[in-house]
């Protein structure tokens, strides 16, 4: 079979799955990353004649194709989110982002370094691959479709939120801000013959400073330029009447031209386009609120990103066939081990101590920082961009890979098996009063 029937072969399968398997596995302990997965590494480890997949050898199609499901799904998360933006109501994502995603990142560099002997900067670029919660393996925890929970948020009660708010916030921005981290392993691994002032403030001043603030400002302009055309021109019926169709066949599909347009204005001006298509989905989202139209533009960006996930899933069960796992040592597996187990569930708990969220949320909220196909994004990304400059990344590729590799394939089954009878659970507790706050807890929060 050549690699043309077998691409075929893959997108039926994905377009297959996306048809069926929401019916199939809801409120069950399985969930699409596992089937996906499992459905590539059976159909690459028996079917005769397919290639073996290469992450490290095809490290720019690997970015590129990780990079598409990625910048889709941020669309997504960014769209399904019902509460206004503050800094206050929004000081669970905020309380993720400063503490938990740089702990992470740091706890696991320096385990890298001390356990697995990495040299500084491999260790680094470890740490920050896997340290962003993904938004595209977390459809199980994710807040729901727009206009779903806008009561919920409404409500004066709810003063600290949801689990399901702060980690689908969390993973639409941290995204974004996992690349100074995965930038400053770089500038490590190539700054051997330079004085630390000498690419320190250079990474400080672009990387932390340039690139998120151009990032921002960006994806605010875009979201509320979609806005405009949006809601205030009759955009969505004059495209389907030119194309001499029903309306209902283009419904949606601006959400995907915000999201492609955002970023690549973004990657244009060298800023951060995750962080410009989130932000861009929230200025979209927050423009009229309670507009219908808002669920057309929340599912076509869910359907396109569960066919692009499906496919990576679907190409990584088949490179862990070829032997993507091979370099893991018993030293890199209890490492990532460590980070899904101990690691994030402390800082992720350790964030939101002083605020009114109760701990089977606090718990929750730590237990679910998933990883997935974001790391494999900055992972790919870090390697493609690396020359002979930054030789000592290349050299750990196929190890890092193996790592990382192992980090989402126990991410996909735990998270997987487990989350949606422990949502389920959360809900039916929440429902029961558990976790209402008190004039104690609001002080607090």
């Amino acid at each position: 079979m050549g690699v043309y029937e077998i691409g075929l072969l893959v997108v039926g399968i994905a377009l297959l799955g996306t048809a069926i398997l929401p019916r199939l596995l809801e409120h069950r302990p399985l969930s699409f990353p596992i089937v996906y997965m499992t459905t590539g590494f059976l159909l690459f480890a028996f079917l005769p004649g397919t290639p073996t997949l290469e992450p490290v050898e095809n490290a720019h199609l690997t970015e590129r194709l990780t990079e598409l499901v990625v910048i889709i799904s941020l669309m997504g998360a960014g769209l399904k989110l019902d509460r206004p933006f503050s800094l206050r109501s929004w000081s669970s994502t905020w309380r993720l982002l400063v503490v938990a995603l740089p702990l992470t990142a740091a706890l696991v560099a320096v385990l890298a370094w001390g356990v697995l002997g990495l040299l500084p900067a491999t260790a680094i670029l470890l740490g920050a691959v896997v340290s962003p919660t993904d938004p595209v393996l977390a459809s199980g925890i994710e807040a729901g479709a727009p206009l779903t929970e806008i009561e919920e948020e409404q409500d004066p009660s709810h003063r600290w939120g949801s689990v399901r708010f702060a980690l689908t916030s969390e993973a639409g921005l941290n995204d974004g801000l996992a690349f100074p981290l995965t930038n400053l392993a770089i500038a490590v691994a190539g700054a051997s013959l330079l004085a630390p002032e000498e690419w320190l403030a250079d990474w400080l001043l672009v990387d932390v400073g340039y690139k998120i603030v151009v990032g921002t400002l960006i994806g605010y302009a875009i979201g509320h330029l979609m806005a405009r055309l949006l809601f205030r021109i009759p955009a969505t019926k004059s495209v389907a009447e030119l194309m001499g169709r029903g309306e209902e066949v283009m419904a949606g599909v601006e959400a995907l031209a915000t999201t492609l347009i955002a970023y690549g204005v973004t990657e244009q001006l060298h800023g951060y386009g995750f962080i410009a298509v989130f932000v861009a989905a929230l200025a979209l989202r927050h423009a009229e609120w309670e507009h219908d139209y808002y669920v057309e533009l929340h599912d076509f960006a869910v359907l396109a990103e569960r066919l692009l996930m499906a496919t990576v899933l679907v190409l990584f069960g088949g490179a862990i066939a070829g032997g993507l796992l091979a370099p893991l040592t018993v030293g890199g597996a209890l490492v990532g081990l460590a980070l899904l187990l101990v690691i994030r569930p402390v800082v992720g708990i350790l964030s939101l101590v002083g605020t009114s969220a109760s701990w089977p949320e606090r718990i929750v909220v730590g237990a679910f920082g998933i990883r997935g196909i974001g790391s494999f994004y900055y992972l790919s990304h870090a390697l493609a961009e690396s020359s002979f400059q930054e030789i000592e990344l290349v050299v750990a590729a196929n190890q890092l890979w193996a790592i990382v590799g192992f980090v989402v394939l126990s991410s996909i089954v735990v998270h997987g098996i487990s989350s949606s009878a422990v949502m389920d659970a959360l809900d039916r507790w929440k429902e029961q009063g558990g976790g209402t706050p008190t004039d104690a807890d609001a002080e607090t929060s």
